[in-house]
């Protein structure tokens, strides 16, 4: 059932015009980014030709693209989140949705799957620009592998976040500003205490995908990402197994 509902979510986002929109202006900024680093890496290249263990179009144009990624999506998700519970209140279907023969932990997950699913079309569009590069010479697998990764979990985590904020209210552009409100204070408490050893770098989403943008896959970072994804979805399931027993946010 859970891959039933997540089946649904993905055919309604791919039927949304915003889902298009959201993918297609993606796809123009982050093909910039891309062309501008290529661009940047044949100016430098023959200056590294003389250098020895020098970065390569990996270090130079894919890791970049990867980071550039992140930040651009981290705005997109709760475009995309928005509608996953406030519009079935909106639409007044979650009654008929909660009434069914499931239990909540399966309509949560079957929502956030769908997601997550969506998500994966722009991390393979990156990822495709990138493998693009192969055609004219070689790159490090290594860490296309550990950007793919770590990207991956940093949408997942940033979904979780969307489906929470998405139970708390029955507008989805409120559910959206929330989730967006979310993330940007947790990339900005990175930004604002630069100590790694800083308490607020333990709530930083962003900050945890560092590591795989430099190729490094630590699991402390993988774990950091499961917990976190696991506190939103819990968070979710408790917010509307209370609602059912109190009655519905206005």
């Amino acid at each position: 059932m859970i891959f039933t509902l997540a089946g649904k979510e993905l055919r309604s986002l791919f039927a949304s015009a915003l889902a298009w929109i959201v993918l297609a202006v993606l796809q123009l900024i982050l093909a910039w980014v891309f062309l501008m680093r290529l661009d940047g890496f044949f100016e430098v290249q023959p200056r590294l030709a003389h250098l020895a263990n020098a970065p390569g179009a990996t270090e130079l144009v894919v890791a970049p693209l990867f980071s550039a990624a992140a930040v651009v999506l981290m705005m997109a998700t709760p475009l995309l989140g928005m509608r996953l519970i406030a519009e079935e209140r909106r639409n007044r279907t979650m009654t008929l949705l909660v009434s069914a023969p499931i239990s909540m932990t399966q309509i949560v997950l079957g929502k956030f799957l769908g997601l997550v699913a969506f998500l994966a079309v722009p991390i393979g569009l990156v990822a495709a620009m990138a493998l693009a590069l192969m055609a004219g010479g070689t790159l490090d697998l290594g860490l296309l592998a550990a950007n793919a990764l770590g990207l991956a979990l940093l949408l997942a985590t940033f979904a979780a976040v969307g489906v929470f904020t998405s139970s708390l209210t029955r507008q989805p552009i409120i559910a959206a500003v929330l989730a967006l409100g979310l993330l940007l204070a947790s990339w900005l408490a990175s930004l604002a205490n630069p100590d790694p050893n800083h308490v607020m770098q333990l709530v930083s989403i962003t900050r945890r995908f560092e590591s795989f943008n430099a190729g490094m896959v630590d699991s402390a970072d993988v774990a950091w990402h499961v917990l976190a994804i696991c506190m939103f979805i819990g968070l979710t399931i408790r917010q509307l197994d209370r609602e059912r027993l109190v009655g519905q946010p206005t």
